[in-house]
């Protein structure tokens, strides 16, 4: 289990780790060891609608089609740490996925900012209409 929170937790058997070589430089090393870490984690079946709306929300282009979240981390040298990196991203993306977004409340315009408004379109006007062509007379 991965603790996202102290109420939820990642089953294992959502997450999939494949380590792949790295991109980029670091020598003869990056030829020979798979040290980057591609994670896929099944949202779709792990979170509840509400959360899997809004982590496609976060997640962008990372989410397939078919709900699978893929994270890929190569910026270390080691496989543990970038396997911590990717398990630590997910942690991350799910506990923002999980807090529902605060219900917007409906406000009207005080009568003060309305006269505001109005008075500062009539100002506009006047300036606009100020820049007429000049008539002889």
């Amino acid at each position: 289990m991965i603790a996202v929170t102290p109420e939820f937790a990642i089953d294992e058997i959502h997450v999939v780790e494949r380590f792949v070589r790295a991109p980029g430089p670091g020598g003869q090393n990056v030829n020979k060891v798979a040290s980057a870490v591609q994670l896929r984690f099944d949202a779709r079946a792990a979170l509840s609608p509400p959360v899997f709306r809004r982590l496609r929300g976060l997640a962008g282009s990372r989410l397939t089609a078919e709900g699978v979240l893929v994270l890929t981390a190569h910026e270390h040298r080691s496989q543990e740490m970038n396997r911590a990196a990717a398990r630590t991203r997910l942690v991350d993306l799910v506990r923002r996925a999980l807090v529902p977004p605060r219900p917007r409340i409906a406000t009207r315009p005080s009568l003060s900012e309305k006269r505001k408004r109005l008075d500062s379109k009539k100002a506009r006007a006047a300036v606009k209409r100020m820049r007429g062509a000049v008539r002889d007379e």
